[in-house]
């Protein structure tokens, strides 16, 4: 039989990078184990403003939100991130360095939704720093992940 066995030719990674399924998986992963930590310690976070007298009650509709919306919120949004982490390995020669730009620009703009909420002063800076305990755990592991070349 004549035939070509091709299939330990692989066309993509440079030399000294493992394939991409493999470094999608891990940084799949990475990015699992901190949205869990975000969600921890936005939670945690969330939970001692309340302690100290915030009540994150939002005017409109008189609504107060619960500690479990805060884990849900940002789980959600750190997977959003973790989807943008996968797609800059996939697809840009510098994953890490337009995933630092892009994570920090969407931060950015997630701080102005609670100017606009009507909210007191102190439930206003309680969630403007909210916003930013996710982002500085999510955005440097997904980041230092993005930069981990191994064999």
């Amino acid at each position: 039989m004549n035939s070509m066995n091709d299939t330990g030719v692989v066309a993509g990674p440079a030399s000294g990078q493992t394939s991409h399924p493999h470094r999608l998986r891990k940084l799949a992963g990475t990015g699992f184990i901190a949205t869990l930590a975000a969600m921890a310690a936005t939670t945690l976070a969330a939970a001692l403003a309340q302690a100290v007298g915030v009540d994150f009650e939002i005017p409109d509709g008189g609504e107060t939100i619960p500690l479990p919306g805060f884990a849900v919120v940002t789980g959600f949004f750190s997977v959003v991130g973790i989807v943008i982490a996968v797609a800059l390995l996939r697809w840009s020669a510098r994953p890490a360095e337009r995933f630092v730009w892009t994570a920090v620009s969407l931060t950015a703009i997630s701080l102005v939704p609670p100017f606009l909420s009507g909210a007191n002063t102190a439930t206003t800076i309680a969630l403007l720093g909210l916003h930013l305990v996710p982002a500085t755990v999510m955005i440097p592991t997904l980041a230092r992940s993005l930069r981990t070349r191994t064999d």
